[in-house]
């Protein structure tokens, strides 16, 4: 089973583990458009794979094939985020199933459920958690 962990103590472990890194797996249109963490203080860049694929959000049949081109070990400390926790939690299943036991979702994930507005980013998440980020 994955743990969810909250987006700041997700900066913690990031900050003070060598093995732990963050892999987004929003879209290029997420990334682009809404931002995304920025771990320069921490020393660390984001990982970005894709969980599904825009525009048609077919899961990404190469997923875990990816976490390995990108360098990661059974080792690692693997935090995955996505807009709301949801897609993450199944790509931090998916690395458990493939060999990452270390894997985690990010609860909440960059911008938290919608408020009783239908917007994002006033819940809950990265975002509101005022850790580090950006727009490209």
């Amino acid at each position: 089973m994955v743990e969810n962990i909250s987006p700041s103590a997700t900066w913690t472990a990031l900050t003070g583990d060598p093995l732990a890194q963050l892999v987004d797996v929003r879209t290029d249109a997420e990334w682009a458009y809404v931002g995304f963490p920025d771990l320069s203080e921490a020393g660390k860049r984001i990982v970005t794979i894709s969980w599904q694929v825009f525009p048609q959000m077919q899961v990404n049949d190469g997923f875990t094939e990816a976490l390995r081109e990108a360098g990661f070990t059974p080792e690692h400390k693997i935090y995955f985020l996505c807009r709301s926790g949801v897609r993450s939690l199944h790509a931090a299943e998916a690395a458990v199933a493939a060999g990452f036991p270390h894997s985690f979702n990010i609860a909440d994930g960059f911008e938290g459920p919608p408020d009783a507005d239908g917007h994002r980013g006033t819940v809950a998440g990265w975002k509101v958690e005022g850790l580090p980020w950006r727009q490209r």
